[in-house]
């Protein structure tokens, strides 16, 4: 068709149909998705149920994953590891569980990820809803399970019920995290603020994915100015669910009460020159090397502005099972001592 023939909104009419293939694409693949989740749960619950009621040993399993790769070539599910995993998933989730906390609307290996590693049902089913709510790849909720999200989401210290009203108290709180793991900076433990910051810039997507799904980066030094006096934030945030501006202030030493205060003069301002009448109140989060709960908690009694105080770590947080079996330095200096002896 010759070009001065196609119709002045076919460009707009082009684009709405790309969207919807697009659409109707992501929808068949995730009911496809959930159409396998659901098979592999059933295989599952029937190798469990003539297990228990007909006395059928493990070895029918691998008879089983034998028969059914047989018959269906084209398909990569049926190894005895996979129906193993099937059983598992069977034993821990009832066909309305899987529903329900919408295991059905992952991945399969999320799934066996989370059957491997987490023991803890409730542990287990947090990843779950926040992989589905993220879009976590396998990777990234690995490196959530391995960085302890579950045991971090929602313990900061705020006043956030005091001045923000459900549902965006609760969202808050569950946003932000105590203490943040930043271990993918190359600096060492004694860096200054000016030097963590402008490494979390240079890294902002990692940065971002630690911070949580919601925060787009608004500024580094953000300069604001009250009667003719220059103020710079340290780092300035939106939060696209909050609806607000996120004020993050850095301290990369112990907390001190007149860091509140200073948040809190910080939200004033950028309430009163930046802030949509739109928006919601903003908030302040102050990252410092360590705090004192105690403390943190009576900064912020008598704060007029939300603000939440957490901890941040430079190094990954190691599992606790892993930490019991790393030596101590009494024990490197015995070795090394009894390695001294051997040479003499």
């Amino acid at each position: 068709m010759p070009q001065n023939l196609i119709p002045q909104d076919y460009k707009k009419f082009l684009e709405q149909l790309k969207q919807k293939v697009l659409t109707t694409r992501l929808q068949a693949a995730r009911s496809v998705n959930k159409e396998l989740i659901e098979l592999y749960h059933h295989i599952g619950s029937e190798i469990l149920q003539r297990q228990k009621q007909k006395g059928w040993g493990a070895k029918v399993i691998d008879r089983l994953s034998h028969d059914l790769c047989e018959a269906f070539p084209d398909m990569k599910g049926f190894s005895i590891t996979n129906l193993r995993y099937m059983k598992i998933f069977a034993e821990n989730y009832s066909e309305s569980e899987i529903r329900q906390q919408l295991a059905n609307e992952l991945p399969w290996f999320h799934i066996v990820v989370l059957l491997r590693r987490i023991k803890n049902k409730e542990e287990r089913n947090f990843y779950i809803k926040k992989a589905v709510e993220n879009g976590w790849s396998r990777n990234v909720m690995v490196m959530q399970i391995e960085t302890d999200l579950y045991s971090r989401a929602g313990k900061t210290i705020n006043n956030f019920k005091k001045h923000l009203t459900p549902p965006q108290s609760d969202l808050a709180n569950q946003t932000l995290k105590d203490p943040y793991i930043f271990d993918f900076l190359s600096i060492g433990e004694e860096a200054h603020e000016r030097e963590i910051e402008k490494s979390l810039i240079q890294h902002v997507e990692k940065f971002l994915l630690e911070l949580g799904e919601g925060f787009a980066f608004v500024g580094r030094q953000h300069h604001i100015e009250i009667s003719e006096k220059d103020f710079y934030l340290d780092l300035l945030f939106y939060h696209l669910k909050l609806r607000c501006f996120v004020v993050v202030d850095l301290k990369s030493g112990d907390f001190k009460p007149e860091y509140a205060g200073k948040m809190n003069f910080y939200l004033s301002a950028v309430d009163d020159l930046l802030k949509h009448p739109s928006d919601n109140p903003s908030i302040g989060m102050v990252l410092c090397k360590s705090k004192d709960n105690i403390l943190a908690d009576y900064a912020l009694r008598d704060i007029s502005k939300p603000i939440g105080l957490s901890e941040f770590r430079l190094t990954k947080i190691l599992p606790k099972n892993i930490k019991t079996f790393l030596p101590t330095i009494e024990d490197l200096e015995s070795e090394l001592k009894k390695m001294t002896r051997k040479k003499k």
